[in-house]
């Protein structure tokens, strides 16, 4: 099966309308006027981390969710995450996702009630059988398979503590935290992910092996060409459109220029996809011998990196101090929900993870205030409520103890 490689994934343009039928992404300002918002208007747990049953009804408001360490908000925030392509926030294994303690044989499930890109919608996913490696979708009660269906369904952002790290850390972290956003403007960028990956563990797999004919190989070469191109093309078309909007800064907090350094996205700056579709093919085929002693593949679109340089210092953001990435990392998600909001007519959901607590009063009243602007269903955690009181009645305020949730 062909992937798309060949042709770019495609964002309006300022003389075009967008294909989802909102305004033009030339239009886009820092106070774009949103049309729309996803939210959940009721999450259900069950035998999820450190939930037995659960059952949370909300409004299109934000979400403050207030408690002790250790009681459950973060799990949570991780519950919706799991309604979006890929592992969640946390990145854990399906296995760890179970309560401890649970009854023998008893799945972890999470389901929502929501509108999303297409309007209602209900989503569960859990436990597959017994000796499953995968996990059961369900939409609208018929049975999905593949990422897509998830991105196509609903969108989210979140940022949390673990985040702190990320320009501190490998460049496979930064290229999944920018995928995620691409996720809400391309919902086919989630399959070719997932092509790639599988492609490139299989290639692995027979380099390390020793075994596969070269015509084998070649084929699964020319798939992870196709695929690395294809992907590399949507991080290109979303950049574009988000990168004037991360340069302007969202209020208070910093703009910053993005861009992505290496890989397949410098070859597309070169030359056509075609012919860095072939060029990558060919680099492959060259690397087979060093690839089966090091693993993994030398050339790919697994090989780019995000990298995002404060606008005011002109520093990387990896020399910048942790309160300055973490201000670029939040300008980074309320751009993107803007540019979302205006392109496909839906802002995220937005799940912030102990964000609040970090600000100084005014960052913290500007988020609210970003947030309140954009429209978007934000679910925010924190120890004290107080943390929270700019909000007002503008929020709606969960207590969350010991894996219970009680409604203010």
């Amino acid at each position: 099966m062909r992937v798309a490689a060949t042709s770019q994934p495609r964002l309006a343009t300022q003389q075009d309308e967008s294909p989802h039928g909102a305004v033009s992404a030339g239009a886009i300002t820092a106070k774009a006027i949103t049309t729309g918002a996803i939210t959940v208007q009721r999450l259900t747990l069950t035998e999820f981390r450190c939930f037995s049953r659960a059952v949370l009804d909300t409004d299109p408001r934000p979400v403050v969710l207030f408690g002790a360490n250790g009681a459950g908000k973060t799990s949570l925030l991780e519950a919706l995450s799991m309604l979006t392509p890929g592992r969640g926030l946390r990145g854990a294994a399906l296995a760890d996702l179970g309560r401890r303690g649970a009854p023998a044989g008893a799945p972890w499930g999470v389901a929502v009630e929501a509108d999303g890109f297409k309007g209602p919608v209900s989503i569960g996913t859990g436990a597959a059988p017994e000796g499953s490696a995968r996990r059961t979708l369900r939409i609208d009660g018929q049975a999905a398979r593949g990422r897509a269906s998830l991105a196509e369904a609903v969108s989210a952002l979140w940022l949390t503590p673990a985040m702190d790290r990320l320009f501190l850390e490998g460049a496979s972290s930064r290229r999944r935290f920018f995928d995620r956003l691409v996720y809400g403007f391309d919902a086919s960028h989630a399959t070719r992910i997932g092509v790639h990956e599988r492609s490139l563990r299989e290639r692995t797999r027979l380099l390390r092996e020793r075994r596969g004919d070269p015509a084998w190989l070649s084929a699964i070469e020319a798939r992870l060409a196709e695929t690395g191109v294809a992907v590399a093309a949507a991080r290109r078309a979303t950049l574009r459109r988000l990168a004037p909007l991360v340069r302007a800064g969202v209020g208070p907090f910093p703009g910053a220029d993005m861009s992505f350094q290496g890989g397949v996205e410098a070859m597309l700056e070169q030359m056509p996809a075609l012919e860095a579709e072939a060029e990558l093919a060919e680099a492959l085929a060259a690397s087979r011998e060093h690839d089966a002693q090091a693993g993994g593949a030398r050339v790919g679109a697994h090989r780019g990196d995000l990298e995002l340089v404060h606008g005011a210092s002109g520093m990387p953001a990896a020399q910048c101090s942790t309160g300055e990435q973490k201000m670029l990392l939040i300008a980074v998600i309320l751009a993107t929900a803007r540019l979302q909001a205006a392109l496909r007519g839906r802002a995220p959901l937005l799940l912030l993870d102990e964000v609040a607590a970090h600000l100084d009063g005014d960052h913290r009243a500007a988020l609210f205030h970003e947030i309140s602007d954009i429209g978007a269903q934000a679910w925010l955690t924190g120890v004290e409520r107080s943390v929270f009181e700019t909000f007002g009645g503008a929020a709606q305020y969960v207590a969350v103890e010991a894996g219970t949730v009680t409604p203010e």
